[in-house]
């Protein structure tokens, strides 16, 4: 991939919050949230036990059954710290019985709590290539919400006391976020890695970015089934993506392009668009066991294999 490419990546990348602000600013109103289309109607919040994080999760936890819920952690596109930047996305899954945690604050749509951050000016360096600060989130911030998950589900006054499957944690993000998941997957308790518009940059290219800037060999410490969701060779992150799913032959993989959808995929559709629904089917499959989830990825005939609008490559998985 050539420098110039990987440079525009790193840009739309730093760009995107302020992309958001404008569209919100030119937008009347903000689509409101939905509740998703699962069988448990989602809500987003905010917590005072886990502070820097939005919480996405079934509005009434009266009816969940112990250790019903899945986690799903999940880093920003450019690693920002509007946790509602992908609200769509992030309800549809929480509305299927999982408890979906993004870094940040409620920045940006209904219920905002926090002004969206400006973006300091871009500075080059000598040989004119942009030098970017510190993006105000960290990898960390997802080990954070799977010790505050477990410690929840571990103690009786917390409305998730023995709500949580300890065994079923999913590693999530867009873009940026994407690479933060990558650095928490070899993490123990991780049980799946969804990897969305993103991808470990390929060597050579001299790119200096705190969280993005990691080494393919991060790709060997990967311990479970592992799911790329990229938006077809229109995505800025394709090359990178498909790289990643080249070089991986010791764990399950399976990378689905949905042909069309570019680097902005479906976060922001009805339900979380059709990406939410293939991610949906992969968490289901594996953290529960679901078979019937199973069917989207396993077989010549799968269902994202016969859809027209996705193109499936996988190792390991049938």
């Amino acid at each position: 991939m050539s420098s110039r490419l990987v440079l525009t990546l790193l840009l739309a990348c730093a760009a995107l919050p302020a992309q958001a602000q404008a569209q919100a600013a030119a937008t009347p109103a903000d689509p409101p949230d939905t509740a998703g289309s699962g069988a448990w109607p989602a809500l987003k919040e905010e917590v005072a036990s886990l502070p820097d994080h939005v919480i996405y999760r079934p509005a009434s936890l009266a009816g969940v059954k112990p250790g019903q819920l899945g986690l799903y952690v999940f880093g920003n596109g450019a690693c920002s710290d509007d946790g509602a930047s992908s609200r769509m996305h992030l309800l549809e899954i929480a509305s299927h019985g999982y408890v979906a945690v993004a870094l940040g604050r409620i920045r940006s749509g209904p219920g905002a709590t926090a002004p969206a951050q400006p973006q300091p000016p871009r500075q080059l360096d000598a040989e004119g290539r942009p030098v970017f600060p510190p993006p105000p989130t960290s990898y960390t911030g997802l080990l954070a919400a799977i010790d505050w998950a477990l410690a929840q589900n571990a103690d009786a006054k917390s409305p998730y006391f023995g709500k949580f499957d300890a065994k079923a944690i999913a590693v999530s993000g867009f873009s940026c976020g994407g690479i933060q998941a990558l650095r928490v997957a070899p993490d123990p308790r991780v049980k799946t890695v969804v990897v969305m518009n993103s991808g470990l940059f390929i060597p050579g290219t001299g790119i200096k970015h705190v969280e993005m800037d990691q080494p393919k060999s991060l790709l060997d410490q990967l311990h479970t089934p592992t799911f790329y969701v990229l938006g077809g060779p229109s995505d800025i992150a394709y090359a990178n993506g498909m790289d990643d799913f080249a070089r991986i032959a010791h764990v399950p993989v399976a990378v689905a392009n949905l042909l069309g959808a570019g680097h902005g995929g479906t976060y922001m559709q009805p339900h979380g668009g059709k990406a939410a629904a293939a991610v949906v089917a992969w968490l289901d499959w594996q953290l529960r066991g679901d078979m019937q989830a199973a069917r989207a990825f396993v077989g010549p005939q799968c269902g994202l294999c016969t859809d027209a609008a996705w193109e499936l490559r996988k190792k390991k998985i049938d």
